[in-house]
């Protein structure tokens, strides 16, 4: 699949737009959104971040980023243990801000046998019975760059998506939000256009997510506080994609914006909605002075993402042919 110039650029959109969110989003985590609803990338947060530093959104993100860059297949288990493996080599590297539901998985997988995924799905599984909470946002926020790697194979993509969702949260919903938000950015990089399928999610659970989905296009991103759930982050991140799309100028200023300025879980509702954003305008409509000034984990700028995304398309054309 070859793709045009404009396809490409709103693929480099989906990674810069996730780090864009995140970076914005790291300042008011959990805290206060800014009075003047002005949100800058000045750092701090729950962790010693940098100014224009992104956190654990887009290095998981990433992880399964610089996997797909390699024109690995991520529907064989060597796909999901490759992304697995670099999971544990993050989490072994002490990131100053981790969800407690993943860090809790990644924690027991290293006491148990077998190949990575093996080993992570294994202690998904037994966290989650413990707990009964795995419908966080942890897995929805990482998911943006499997669309590059499947973008001609809804399927596909859709696959992938659930299984890389598993080896931390199994609960149905998690994945169900991811291969949906997989879909959006997927067809966004196409066309620049994009529609909720919910034919891609069980059929028991369809209306469900209608009923979330109706909600959130036409509702506002600050209606949806609780999101750090899978739920209501999704819904909160496509109601900043309806700012978004909505805005008579700068409209990834306006989504992002947005994300931020509804609270609580700042940074992962930004860091999501700007994978779609980013994918739907492309990378030209980001703000120059955000794009300059992101940074983070594995000690990647932007010109390193605009190089992982071009790699990853590329591999995905070959994956679909």
């Amino acid at each position: 699949m070859e793709l045009t110039t404009a396809q490409r650029e709103r693929a480099v959109g989906v990674l810069i737009g996730q780090a864009c969110g995140d970076a914005l989003g790291v300042p008011y985590e959990f805290g206060s959104p800014p009075a003047d609803g002005r949100p800058a990338m000045k750092g701090g947060g729950l962790g010693p971040f940098a100014p224009g530093e992104w956190s654990d959104d887009t290095q998981m993100a990433l992880c399964i980023a610089e996997v797909a860059a390699t024109g690995g297949d991520l529907t064989t288990r060597e796909g999901l243990d490759a992304v697995a493996s670099r999971f544990e080599e993050w989490m072994r590297g002490g990131p100053a801000d981790v969800g407690i539901h993943t860090e809790r998985v990644l924690g027991r997988a290293r006491r148990l046998d077998g190949s990575p995924s093996t080993r992570l799905r294994e202690a998904s599984r037994a966290v989650h019975e413990e707990t009964d909470r795995s419908a966080g946002n942890g897995a929805l926020m990482r998911t943006a760059p499997v669309a590059l790697a499947y973008l001609d194979d809804a399927a596909a993509a859709a696959r992938v998506a659930r299984a890389i969702a598993e080896l931390t949260h199994v609960d149905p919903r998690a994945g169900d939000s991811c291969v949906l938000w997989t879909d959006l950015i997927r067809q966004a990089v196409l066309t620049g256009e994009w529609r909720v399928d919910l034919e891609l999610i069980p059929e028991e659970r369809r209306e469900y997510w209608a009923g979330l989905v109706d909600a959130a296009l036409s509702g506002e991103p600050a209606d949806f506080a609780s999101n750090g759930n899978t739920m209501q982050a999704f819904q909160a991140a496509l109601a900043s994609v309806m700012v978004a799309r909505a805005a008579s100028g700068e409209a990834v200023r306006a989504g992002l914006t947005a994300a931020v300025m509804a609270g609580h879980d700042t940074d992962t509702v930004a860091a999501i909605a700007g994978g779609l954003i980013g994918g739907t305008h492309g990378v030209g409509a980001i703000p120059a002075e955000w794009v300059a000034e992101i940074n983070g984990w594995p000690g990647y700028r932007a010109r390193d993402l605009i190089g992982l995304a071009l790699a990853i398309v590329a591999g995905g054309a070959a994956q679909g042919s």
